[in-house]
C-alpha cells in the first residue's frame, strides 16, 4: 500500500506516487518477497507513466504548434472561430511545456526544481485549465450569437473583437488562479520535496473553499452557459425548420 505524506493544509499539484521505500520505513513487512515485488511494481509503473507523459508532451507540442502555424500563416484561416481555436492551442502548448516537469517528478518521486519553478509551472497549469474552459464557453456564446442573432451580432462578431476577447479570457484566468500563484510552494516531508499548494491554517477550510471555488468557476458556470447556448441554438434551428 502506498502512503502520501501531505499535510492537511497542502494540496498536491502533480500526481506524486509515494516512494517504495516509504513502505519499508513505516510498515512492518510481511516478507521480503512481497516487498521486492511491490518495489519492482512501483518502479515499473513510474517508468511507464513517465514515458506516457513524454509521449503526450511530444505529440501535443507538435499538434498544437501545427495548429498555431496554420492559423497564423494563412490569412483565410483567421476566422472568428479559428481565432478562438488559436487561443486554445496556445494554452495547450503552454501546458505541454510543463509536462516534462511532471514526468520528472513522477520518475524521481519528488520535486527537484525549486520553489520558483514550482510556482511558475503551477501557474501555467492553472491558466491552461481555466483559459481552455473559458475559451470553449466563449466559442459557445459566439455560436449562439451567429445562429440565434445573426444580424444583430454581425457588428460584434469580428476578428478584432475575438482577439480582444481572447486577451480578456487570459486576464480573467489569471485573476481566477491568483490563489494558486500566492500559495504555491515546495513542501518538504519525510525527506521528499513536493510541489503543492500550501494553504494557511490547519483546518482544511481553505482547501475545501478552493475546491468549491474552482468547481463553480471552472466547471458549473461554464457548463451551464454552454448548455444554455446550445439549447437555444437547437430551439432556433427547430423553429426555423
Amino acid at each position: 500500500m502506498e502512503l502520501e505524506f501531505e499535510l492537511p493544509n497542502a494540496t498536491a499539484f502533480w500526481f506524486s506516487p509515494a516512494s517504495p521505500f516509504d513502505n519499508f520505513s513505516l510498515e512492518a513487512p510481511t516478507n521480503s518477497s512481497q516487498n521486492a515485488t511491490g518495489h519492482h511494481f512501483d518502479l515499473t509503473s513510474n517508468a511507464i507513466l513517465t514515458f506516457i507523459y513524454f509521449v503526450v508532451c511530444i505529440v501535443g507540442l507538435c499538434g498544437n504548434t501545427l495548429v498555431i502555424y496554420v492559423i497564423l500563416r494563412y490569412a483565410k484561416m483567421k476566422t472568428i472561430t479559428n481565432i478562438y481555436i488559436l487561443n486554445l492551442a496556445i494554452a495547450d502548448e503552454l501546458f505541454m511545456l510543463g509536462l516534462p516537469f511532471l514526468a520528472m517528478q513522477v520518475a524521481l518521486v519528488h520535486w527537484p526544481f525549486g520553489k520558483a519553478l514550482c510556482r511558475i509551472v503551477m501557474t501555467v497549469d492553472g491558466i491552461n485549465q481555466f483559459t481552455s474552459i473559458f475559451c470553449l464557453t466563449v466559442m459557445s456564446v459566439d455560436r449562439y450569437l451567429a445562429v440565434v442573432h445573426p444580424i444583430k451580432s454581425a457588428k460584434w462578431r469580428r476578428p478584432r473583437t475575438a482577439k480582444m476577447i481572447n486577451v480578456a479570457v487570459w486576464g480573467v484566468s489569471l485573476l481566477v488562479i491568483m490563489p494558486i500563484m500566492i500559495y504555491a510552494g515546495v513542501q518538504h516531508n519525510h525527506g521528499r520535496s513536493s510541489c503543492t499548494i500550501i494553504w494557511p491554517g490547519e483546518s482544511g477550510a481553505w482547501y475545501t473553499g478552493f475546491i468549491i471555488y474552482a468547481f463553480i468557476l471552472g466547471f458549473l458556470v461554464p457548463l451551464t452557459i454552454i448548455c444554455l447556448c446550445y439549447l437555444f441554438i437547437i430551439i432556433k434551428v427547430k423553429s426555423s425548420g
